[in-house]
């Protein structure tokens, strides 16, 4: 479903994406030229349906095109994580098995032989633009990697019909239309980043303008200024929190969003209200990597103040469900797994069939593992996430990854890694544990992790105890450990 191709047709003189890290922008004509030329150059170096094209840099227009250049080559492009260290990385590498791998100076400093991603717009001029060509939207074009409750990399694929349905749900919850134009901070090797500040826009003809990271000064002057007529903006709750932080923060600058939309962490109710009391909207919502967007609340202040804290609800093009540990369905009120269904639920996991089988009821029910209650009203809010797993400044954290590199660490008899509330990062890991001889030291810990894990992983407090909570038949009660955290070093 290329409306990238539609729009350079429809409207060709329409502005389509500005890079703001070097001032370049396109055309819808331009951007499509760009895309083509670099389908055309991809498909003279033998890049077919099926082959991975990976890229590792940081946001650039050249990451957008790129992955539709793969689009209309049926081939899956693979947005590497480049928060992870080199050895996450090059585990990433191995399982994907690219036949291309694009980077920025990012990959140098991970030391990964990539080709320049910024030499592609020079090299898509040199080469006839691709024809057009009719590629099945059931072809996965992009694979997001997660981590998995084990940590170890899982592939997600995403089809042409999936990334479409991301961008008809948003759409409708985020009233984009071809006015509207994107911030996109996002990093790219997320579903925000790469699909919903993206593909909404294009689906309606609106703008892309790319930022290569966040920063609450430049980027509140960026959604204040009025020549860049900012409609939508995404961020993690920590983010938004920053941004009321910045000395220039003034909401009556922010008259021209449409709303600031916030997800991946939990967000105060207290923070939530914040916002509203200067007037302007912001919108949580809930979505992953295998779905997509799959809710959202109003853009109406007086909804969002009523329901604060709910992540919204769905749009006619998703089917929801809510079970109990029996499967059935739980009433309103009551928390049970969020199940799903839709053309928007990922057509798999790259080379692991059997996990993808485990995630689907035998009705066919998409199992998102996320806990969440729906009150009378029909709106949806979070209870709980997938086992333990816990979101640091926006990125999930699965302790059972942490706890495996520390095993042989010395000094620690039993451990347990949880995540504890944090006022920057939303929350960190916390590791409580029992000394073997004496207590360790939360700075040696740190390196000893440093380049075994991504930073965001490594825990950023520290709990010695005589013994670790266990119920009856011996497991750790995480939950009991979460109220311990405030003798932490």
């Amino acid at each position: 479903m290329d409306f990238l191709g539609f729009h350079a047709q429809l409207h060709p003189r329409r502005h389509a994406v500005t890079d703001m890290a070097s001032g370049r922008s396109w055309s819808y004509a331009q951007f499509d030229r760009l895309v083509s030329g670099i389908a055309s150059w991809l498909a003279d170096r033998g890049i077919g349906e099926g082959m991975r094209v990976a890229c590792l840099a940081k946001n650039c227009a050249e990451i957008i095109a790129l992955h539709m250049a793969c689009a209309r080559l049926g081939a899956i492009f693979v947005p590497l994580n480049w928060r992870l260290s080199a050895i996450e990385v090059q585990q990433v590498i191995e399982d994907c098995e690219p036949a291309a791998l694009f980077g920025d100076e990012m990959a140098e400093d991970l030391g990964l032989s990539a080709e320049d991603i910024f030499a592609l717009e020079s090299l898509s001029r040199s080469v006839e633009p691709m024809a057009v060509t009719q590629v099945p939207d059931d072809l996965p074009s992009l694979m997001l990697y997660t981590s998995g409750t084990t940590g170890k990399p899982k592939g997600v694929l995403l089809s042409e019909r999936n990334l479409t349905e991301t961008a008809i749900n948003f759409t409708l919850l985020g009233e984009v239309d071809s006015h509207s134009r994107f911030l996109c901070e996002s990093p790219m090797f997320h579903i925000i980043g790469m699909v919903t500040c993206v593909r909404p826009a294009f689906l309606n003809g609106g703008s892309v303008i790319v930022s290569d990271r966040f920063d609450p000064d430049r980027t509140f002057a960026r959604l204040a200024d009025p020549e860049l007529k900012i409609s939508h903006y995404f961020c993690v709750p920590q983010m938004a929190l920053a941004l009321r932080a910045t000395a220039a923060f003034d909401p009556d600058r922010l008259r021209g969003l449409k709303a600031i939309f916030t997800g991946g962490a939990p967000h105060p109710e207290a923070q939530i209200r914040d916002w509203l009391a200067d007037g302007l909207c912001i919108v949580d919502g809930y979505g992953m990597s295998e779905a997509g967007t799959v809710f959202g609340m109003p853009l109406d202040r007086a909804m969002i103040d009523a329901k604060a804290g709910c992540v919204g609800i769905p749009t006619p093009r998703v089917a929801a469900r809510i079970v109990d540990e029996q499967g059935r369905i739980a009433p309103p009120g009551i928390a049970g797994e969020l199940q799903l269904k839709g053309d928007n639920i990922t057509c798999g996991y790259w080379r692991r069939e059997a996990d993808f089988k485990d995630t689907l009821t035998l009705d066919g029910w998409f199992r998102t593992g996320d806990v969440l209650t729906r009150d009378e009203d029909g709106f949806y809010r979070v209870t709980d996430r997938k086992k333990d797993m816990f979101i640091s400044g926006g990125e999930n954290v699965y302790p059972g990854e942490v706890e495996a590199q520390l095993v042989k660490y010395a000094g620690i008899r039993e451990m347990a890694v949880v995540g504890v509330p944090d006022k920057q990062w939303g929350e960190v890991g916390c590791l409580f544990y029992v000394p073997d001889t004496i207590e360790i030291r939360l700075e040696d810990v740190e390196a000893y992790l440093t380049g075994k894990l991504a930073k965001y992983k490594i825990p950023k407090k520290l709990v010695a105890l005589d013994a670790l909570p266990r119920n009856s038949v011996g497991k750790v009660l995480k939950h009991a450990l979460r109220g311990m955290s405030d003798g932490s070093r």
